[in-house]
């Protein structure tokens, strides 16, 4: 490495974060296309953890403690939501930038260098979780940053370094990774250890392994210090083991299989075998073993994310590409090895590149969005405004029913097993089937405005029947203490709620009746009474008992 390469090499990074975080700066405000539900999930962790509240010690939530601590640091020194979420985004590049330096000089060569680091800048400032869909969205930022510390620590064990030894910030690299994966969401951090533990022991670095382990442990000593308890770990455990154990949301998506074989994801995992292979009939094994181990990893993160992209594909492409041999290898057929990493890292630059250019893109296309064509989605609250979401999926209210009910003229037609899941009977009476599609914003606010009105939850907490207790933003009650802002199973804080509020149309019809089931089980059902019907909700009284 020459000291003029690096300098060039920082040179260009900066100039490229400049770029897209003035990008994201320069709209003065954060404007949204789809994923509100999600949004408001994030929107209620950030308020209660602004009112001094942390995840798993007061709300229930899988997602770890750094996925939201870089926006609340900005919400705590005034910033609006909005500005402040396009903040922790530039805060968590920013942090990244010496790393993101230091493994592109060592472990790269020529333009890869360049590649590699605009992809790890793209991944932390993007206004979209990957796919091919262009609507913007926070959804999942969390994912991206796991992402980028992920493939900056996998990076750092497999590909050897170019130049000195570096022990030291190898170690720092990687031990630091592994922990913000651990804090912003374990799943990389379990899948993806095994695989790096093996890469850097089978080349000798004990000495890195040690370092990443001592700087590990310093950096959960500092985050049990900040939170100011070690419990935190085993709430953080309990809410990991809650949603695993979920019936109703144990993974987002397709199913593992499928992430692995269906149509759409077989290409990318025959590359995967098909660069294993490779590698070892090149006469890298050790390569080979590692990326043998990495890809269940791979396919394991991948079924856990929302929309189960491949973000892998691209890492998978730039190891491929920066292990193929100096001089021609040929295999026992005469194949050369050395040509076929080649076309099978391009081959994964194909496919990763539609969801790379959504990323990359989605500073620019927010940029040029158009304000009037949005509506915030909590109006009227104060330091909330900034963030928007699109005029017409805020406030078009659509919703899906059910038509082939026994009294309607395609009773003919009707089967109660097709609708069994979301089929609930609760106090000896059949709900309808039915879920909201549509203008979520404009239900919860109506629905929120409606109970404010009536008296009834002025000071109490709800504990809501669906996917999201969005309620109380909207003035309507307090949030339920131990509670959570999305549900993933069980009754979580009902002990502590006052309300049971029962949507008539959810957002999840699912979630609707396993709660309603869960709950016609407990002893104390019978001293549930309905205080107010409406033909949007039914608003029931919990017992003081109920737990």
């Amino acid at each position: 490495m020459s000291k003029e390469n690096g300098i060039i090499l920082a040179g260009v990074q900066l100039v490229l974060f400049i770029l897209l975080a003035g990008a994201l700066v320069a709209k003065g405000g954060l404007y949204i296309k789809q994923h509100e539900g999600d949004t408001l999930h994030l929107l209620q962790i950030l308020m209660r953890m602004g009112e001094g509240q942390l995840p798993h010690l007061d709300f229930v939530t899988p997602i770890g403690i750094l996925a939201f601590l870089p926006i609340v640091a900005f919400t705590n020194v005034g910033f609006d939501v909005g500005l402040a979420f396009i903040s922790g985004q530039i805060l968590v590049a920013a942090i990244f930038l010496p790393a993101i330096w230091y493994v592109s000089i060592t472990r790269l060569t020529g333009p890869w260098r360049y590649f590699f680091m605009v992809a790890m800048m793209i991944m932390c400032l993007g206004l979209i979780h990957g796919e091919t869909k262009t609507a913007l969205s926070v959804s999942m930022h969390y994912n991206r940053w796991a992402w980028a510390a992920a493939f900056l620590a996998i990076v750092t064990a497999v590909l050897p370094k170019r130049t000195g030894q570096g022990e030291l910030a190898d170690g720092m690299i990687v031990g630091l990774g592994f922990a913000a994966m651990a804090m912003i969401k374990v799943t990389y951090f379990a899948a993806f250890l095994p695989a790096v533990l093996v890469a850097l022991f089978t080349r000798g670095a004990g000495k890195t392994v040690l370092w990443a382990l001592i700087v590990g442990l310093v950096a959960v000593g500092a985050m049990t210090a900040y939170v100011g308890t070690p419990k935190f770990w085993l709430f953080y455990l309990a809410d990991l083991l809650n949603v695993s154990g979920s019936s109703v949301r144990p993974h987002p998506g397709r199913s593992f299989s499928e992430v692995v074989s269906s149509p759409i994801y077989l290409p990318n995992t025959m590359l995967g075998l098909a660069g294993v292979i490779l590698l070892r009939q090149a006469g890298r094994m050790r390569e080979g073993l590692v990326l043998l181990l990495l890809l269940p990893g791979f396919f394991y993160v991948t079924y856990q994310n929302f929309g189960n992209d491949p973000q892998w594909t691209g890492l998978l492409a730039i190891l491929l590409i920066m292990l193929v041999p100096d001089r021609p290898v040929y295999n026992g057929v005469g194949w050369d090895v050395s040509r076929g990493l080649v076309i099978t890292a391009s081959c994964a630059f194909v496919l990763a590149a539609p969801s790379f250019f959504n990323i990359a893109q989605s500073p620019f296309r927010h940029l040029v969005t158009k304000p009037e064509d949005y509506v915030p989605l909590l109006q009227g609250v104060e330091g909330f405004e900034d963030l928007q979401a699109f005029d017409v999926r805020a406030h078009r209210l659509d919703a899906k029913r059910a038509l082939d009910g026994p009294d309607t003229v395609f009773a003919a037609y009707h089967d109660p097993e097709a609708r069994e899941n979301g089929e609930v009977t609760f106090q000896g009476e059949a709900l309808p089937w039915c879920s909201l599609e549509l203008g979520m914003v404009a239900w919860f606010r109506t629905v929120s405005d409606d109970l404010v009105a009536t008296g009834l939850v002025e000071g109490k907490s709800l504990f809501v029947a669906d996917l999201l207790p969005s309620y109380w933003m909207y003035g309507a009650g307090e949030p339920v203490p131990g509670g959570s802002p999305w549900y993933y199973g069980g009754l979580k804080g009902i002990k502590n709620a006052d309300l049971l509020l029962v949507p008539l149309c959810p957002l999840s019809l699912d979630v609707r009746k396993t709660i309603l089931d869960e709950v016609s089980e407990k002893n104390w059902v019978s001293g549930v009474r309905e205080v107010r019907r409406t033909p949007e909700y039914i608003l029931y009284r919990l017992p003081a008992d109920a737990e």
